[in-house]
């Protein structure tokens, strides 16, 4: 066995022992299956040489009672060794389903950015599915047949030796083509559930993009893009299915030599005399029913490398480690002031420098504008202040604590973020609203909407606080969404604030309301902006004129507009005219 599998395995191990007892209680259930196979091929011995050659009435008689006894044992033996097993694979695939989404959710803003989401809800659903359909089958089967295998082994070896010495000449020649039928499936299940992450990708697009698409009438396209992905699966998943069902074919090729070869040899034995026709049509039942098993178990590790191939995916992001985390001596801090400082900052994504040598400062209760050219590099310093990403030089200091040195959950407590994309929950009013604060207090909730003009439309809808707002919030309007981000902020009472382009999208209308919803917002608290509408930032106390990923001026709106030429044309083209 490969490195790899082995520690595929003494990972999956670790998912089961909680649940050690229900796999023990089934491996007992088992033995009883497994002991009541034998018995039934021990038994026709008895069957021909006893009770058929006599003719004993009494034993007769008991023939049915034997057989419903032995079945009846079996199947409720079957029953409780299924049940048990089954529901440790569920529960042991559940366990790794909640880890690897906790897990994700702990990984840092770099690694969404560079794997598609489709892909990891491909992971977490598709592959970890595979897993759970197939773990619990793996189970049941693996630890039956195996127990059946043994025992009629034993009965085939004690009923005549040499008989079984011939039977087994086939089962070491069975493996071979079993390994590289194995390895195959393997490999191509990898490759298909590699292209599952790209449908479910596409599928993810399509639907968050509707509108995109019957705007512009892509249906076909997209449709043509969908068939395309779904071929090339099915390409990959063909193979799995050619390769799976070349097994049984196979292994009862391979079986008839064994067979023919323990029918040759016993017929001639039994004319010999050496054996009795009973010991022959028991070893001969024994065998037929020894590679019944043996199918079984072959058909088993198909499964389970199918399983294999798809867990080898689900540990991959369990193996990704995130890139922002707390250090070992990172300290909590409680409600900080708000002074913030960039000192020299220096981040780049892999190569490319986005910022360089980016230094301001904010005091508390300051408005800072960002602004410039798209890809100046705004959004970036917004996202290393929120630490979504780490600076690859100098540091970002708050209240005097370098971010690296706090914990990621201390500084989040102190961040409140209103984005251009007005994400919400398919939820109540109220529970989104909550959501930055989920302690707050019903009165709590609705005096944040207040304060963000939310509370006049909200108290119009049929269930009002209550009213569930759909998919993103569809339901509403812009200007609806963006006030219930804002209240949502305010709930948070952080001390920082980060406003990211948070009217671009609204008509004037919305965008007066959603000003005097951010007025509130603002108060008290040192809040950064970036803002395409120099309108907006007029008033800031400070406005850093970015370009580059580097500082080309600082200022109030009146002495920019007369000293620094990218701001003047930034304003004329808004204002001229």
């Amino acid at each position: 066995m490969k490195e790899q599998d082995r520690q595929l395995f003494k990972r999956l191990f670790a998912y089961s022992r909680p649940y050690l007892r229900l796999i023990f209680v089934s491996m007992i259930a088992s033995l009883v299956v497994a002991g009541a196979d034998v018995t039934m091929a021990k038994l026709v011995q008895p069957l021909i040489d006893t009770v058929i050659v006599s003719g004993d009435r009494y034993w007769i008689n008991m023939v049915p009672v034997f057989v419903v006894g032995l079945a009846a044992v079996k199947g409720g033996s079957r029953f409780i060794q299924e049940y048990f097993i089954k529901n440790a694979g569920q529960l042991i695939v559940q366990d790794v389903r909640n880890d690897i989404y906790s897990h994700s959710l702990s990984l840092s803003m770099g690694y969404y950015v560079d794997t598609p989401s489709g892909t990891l809800m491909s992971r977490i659903l598709n592959d970890v599915g595979y897993m759970q359909r197939s773990a619990a089958d793996v189970l049941v089967d693996a630890i039956r047949e195996s127990f059946t295998l043994v025992g009629l082994t034993a009965l085939a070896f004690y009923t005549d030796w040499r008989l079984a010495c011939v039977a087994f000449v086939v089962l070491p020649v069975s493996v071979l083509p079993a390994i590289i039928i194995g390895r195959k499936i393997r490999e191509n299940t990898r490759r298909g559930q590699r292209t599952m992450g790209n449908l479910t990708a596409v599928l993810q697009e399509t639907f968050s993009g509707i509108k995109v698409i019957k705007a512009f009438g892509t249906e076909r396209d997209e449709t043509n893009r969908f068939r395309h992905e779904n071929a090339t699966f099915y390409k990959f998943f063909k193979k799995v299915l050619k390769y799976d069902s070349a097994t049984a074919p196979v292994n009862e090729i391979l079986a008839s030599f064994g067979v023919g070869g323990v029918l040759w040899y016993g017929i001639n034995r039994v004319i010999s005399g050496a054996l009795t026709q009973g010991e022959l049509f028991s070893f001969v039942a024994s065998i037929v029913m020894l590679y019944g098993p043996v199918k079984r178990l072959t058909r088993v590790s198909n499964v389970f490398q199918k399983s294999m191939g798809a867990a080898e995916r689900v540990f991959e992001v369990l193996d990704e480690v995130p890139a922002i985390q707390d250090k070992p001596d990172a300290k909590s801090i409680p409600r900080c002031r708000g002074d913030v400082v960039f000192d020299q900052v220096t981040f780049a994504y892999e190569t490319d420098p986005v910022l360089k040598d980016f230094s301001i400062t904010a005091a508390q209760g300051e408005v800072v504008a960002l602004v410039g050219p798209s890809g100046a590099g705004k959004t970036t310093v917004v996202g290393l202040l929120s630490r979504f990403y780490d600076p690859t030089g100098g540091a970002i200091y708050v209240d005097g604590h370098d971010l690296r040195e706090i914990t990621l959950d201390s500084l989040r407590q102190n961040v409140a973020l209103v984005d251009q994309e007005t994400f919400l929950f398919n939820e109540t009013i109220a529970n989104n609203i909550r959501y930055s604060s989920p302690n707050a207090s019903d009165d709590e909730v609705i005096e944040a909407a207040r304060l963000a003009y939310a509370d006049e439309f909200i108290c119009e809808l049929p269930e009002g606080y209550q009213t569930s707002i759909g998919d993103r919030g569809v339901r509403l309007s812009g200007g609806q969404r963006q006030r219930l981000c804002i209240a949502r902020a305010i709930l948070r009472n952080a001390p920082i604030l980060i406003l990211d382009e948070a009217t671009s999208a609204l008509d004037t209308e919305s965008e007066t309301m959603v000003q005097k919803a951010l007025a509130n917002l603002m108060k008290d608290r040192t809040t950064f902006v970036i803002a395409h509408r120099l309108s907006t930032i007029m008033h800031a106390d400070k406005i850093v004129v970015l370009e580059g990923g580097m500082v080309r001026a600082v200022g109030r709106h009146g002495d920019l507009v007369e000293q620094d030429s990218l701001y003047q044309r930034l304003y004329q083209m808004q204002f001229q005219g």
